[in-house]
């Protein structure tokens, strides 16, 4: 059985099948209100290879100009994120440990050729709350490892309606995903995944 490092958490199959159905019902309506998009990295505007959108009252983005950050509206359209999900907001009471709501829920889409290089979660202003993640679609090969993006790292496979939380000792871990494994889910009917975290970024009041 893999061993994985200390504040990472992963439970298999947390979503049954109607459950994964009716998050990605929610999911194509936030689509709808705020459209999937291309990020940029910071000062290269080189393309990422993936597209997303966000829900809640902030919203992680990265442009050429501004870089990593949290704004309350969508770079495009200019308007308001959509509301995060009932679903998810009741997950996160769930499974956070955490006594204040998420304030953003980041929505990646990755095509089978998309990746994610290691980083860190680290845009945020405090790091006491987990980051909560959920996967819809097709596995993919997840990797995490320390503090340090030279560190050792494990990978595992995340399969549609995997639970995965990062919390404590993990919170600031690297991890990225490796490759995305095609064809292995058919609950996105032209294929993919789609990537759910639950963030929250700045302190309580």
């Amino acid at each position: 059985m893999l061993s994985l490092p200390n504040g990472v958490r992963h439970v298999p199959g947390y979503f049954d099948r109607e459950e994964q159905e009716a998050l990605l019902t929610d999911i194509r309506q936030v689509a709808a209100e705020a459209p999937l998009y291309v990020p940029q990295m910071p000062r290269t505007g080189k393309s990422m290879s993936v597209r997303m959108t966000n829900c809640g009252a902030l919203g992680w983005l990265t442009d050429k100009e501004r870089g990593y950050r949290y704004q309350g509206t969508h770079p495009i359209t200019g308007k308001r994120w959509p509301a995060i999900p009932e679903r998810l907001l009741a997950l996160w009471e769930q499974v956070s440990h955490y006594p204040h709501p998420p304030q953003a829920c980041l929505v990646i889409f990755y095509d089978s050729s998309a990746k994610m290089g290691l980083h860190q979660d680290r845009d945020e202003e405090v790091f006491d709350a987990p980051v909560v993640s959920v996967s819809l679609g097709d596995a993919c090969l997840f990797r995490v490892g320390g503090m340090s993006r030279s560190g050792k790292t494990v990978s595992f496979r995340l399969e549609s309606g995997d639970l995965l939380v990062l919390g404590g000792e993990g919170r600031l871990r690297y991890h990225g995903v490796g490759r995305i494994y095609s064809g292995t889910c058919d609950l996105l009917k032209s294929g993919g995944r789609i990537n759910l975290t639950l963030r929250r970024v700045t302190a309580p009041d």
